[in-house]
């Protein structure tokens, strides 16, 4: 356990990937003594529904006809300053590069210059789309180098997210040759949990879940496709947490399929280890994913994984063992290992069990927050930067 810290945390309120693991991170270091302060322009669910002693503040700036939209990075850039001069903050961590790296880079500059306490140190932890898609883009891109090369420390979900960071935007600077340090995604395996009554409900269809904001990435339409092609002539179901702009287009194509009566649509839930926990599979279709923590949480319920294997996936899923991957592009192939699993439980079973073995000696929360601690500690002592 390292001593006490005050930590600042920047993130995006969403049901998304960065916003529950920022929450999560908040909850578990507020639980192990820091004090832990989350910024956002709303409260992100994770936080919501959580009694944990997280210090939020939501920012969300004053609407002007000026702008076209509220600026409530700018505002936020505001909250943690007021905080900084007050009580003092010893890290800024931003999740997601584009815009709370900006926002902390900004926050730590005029700290500096403020002079009257010791500077905050910045530590940028990127999640995927803010590298392989928005950072990409040449809006944003110079920016995005700009605030990795700018940040004390920057961590990767995956070993393949800090690859392509390196490849797409790193430069020798004064960090090193991109020094991105790999954490991975964790999970409250105590929360994802195992269904005991799962086995006594053999009886039920097969059934799969998908968890995702429904986006094009996401190729929920592409899962329902592919579904109906592994299911066809079956009773099995296939549940959709979530919601997005995919949503109705693909409850239109569930129609056209003819599987509408086996697909249920139920919007963003919080019970999502009550939804996991039952399921025969977990089902992981995307063109683009840095880690897949939705599918960490499945298997941490004991529910082996379907998925395509992009970006760090395999790093998340043991091909043949936690579950089944398929080329991206290979809906044969990703139709044939749904329908194994969905209907040969032993094997789903058998799975299932390694999976939640996988969890918890990979990537329970107890092995990963220390950790980020171990990275704030490192920047705490570095003299990298000329801090008062």
């Amino acid at each position: 356990m390292t001593a006490p810290l005050r930590i600042g945390i920047l993130c995006h309120p969403t049901y998304g990937g960065s916003g529950v693991v920022a929450s999560e991170l908040a909850l578990s270091l507020a639980a192990r003594g820091h004090t832990v302060h989350l910024f956002s322009h709303a409260v992100p669910p994770r936080l919501a529904r959580s009694p944990g002693p997280v210090q939020m503040h939501v920012a969300q700036g004053v609407p002007y006809p000026l702008f076209h939209s509220t600026p409530h990075d700018l505002a936020i850039v505001s909250s943690i300053l007021t905080l900084h001069r007050t009580e003092g903050l010893d890290i800024l961590h931003a999740h997601y590069a584009l815009p709370h790296a900006v926002s902390a880079y900004l926050a730590r500059s005029a700290a500096i210059a403020d002079r009257d306490k010791r500077a905050p140190r910045m530590v940028t932890t990127l999640h995927g789309t803010d590298i392989t898609l928005v950072g990409n883009d040449p809006s944003y891109a110079p920016l995005t180098q700009f605030v990795i090369e700018q940040s004390d420390a920057v961590t990767a979900v995956s070993a393949d997210l800090a690859r392509r960071t390196r490849e797409n935007f790193c430069r020798e600077f004064a960090l090193g040759p991109c020094a991105i340090e790999v954490v991975p995604n964790f999970v409250d395996v105590d929360l994802f949990h195992p269904d005991a009554a799962r086995d006594a409900e053999r009886d039920r269809p097969p059934r799969a879940v998908h968890i995702s904001n429904f986006r094009t990435v996401k190729r929920v339409p592409w899962l329902l496709r592919a579904f109906e092609r592994a299911t066809h002539g079956t009773k099995a179901e296939l549940l959709l947490v979530g919601d997005g702009p995919d949503q109705q287009p693909s409850r239109l194509l569930a129609r056209e399929l003819g599987i509408q009566d086996r697909v249920r649509f139920l919007g963003e839930r919080d019970a999502l280890p009550e939804l996991l926990a039952p399921a025969d599979v977990f089902v992981l279709s995307s063109s683009e994913e840095s880690f897949g923590l939705s599918a960490l949480e499945a298997m941490s319920c004991g529910t082996p994984v379907v998925a395509t294997d992009v970006g760090g996936v395999r790093e998340v899923v043991e091909d043949g063992v936690t579950g089944l991957l398929a080329a991206a592009d290979d809906m044969d192939n990703f139709a044939e290992n749904l329908r194994a699993l969905l209907f040969d439980r032993d094997r789903t079973r058998a799975m299932g069990l390694a999976a939640r073995q996988s969890a918890v000696t990979r990537f329970a929360r107890e092995q990963v927050i220390p950790r980020y601690e171990a990275v704030y500690q490192r920047v705490l002592a570095s003299t990298r930067w000329p801090f008062p």
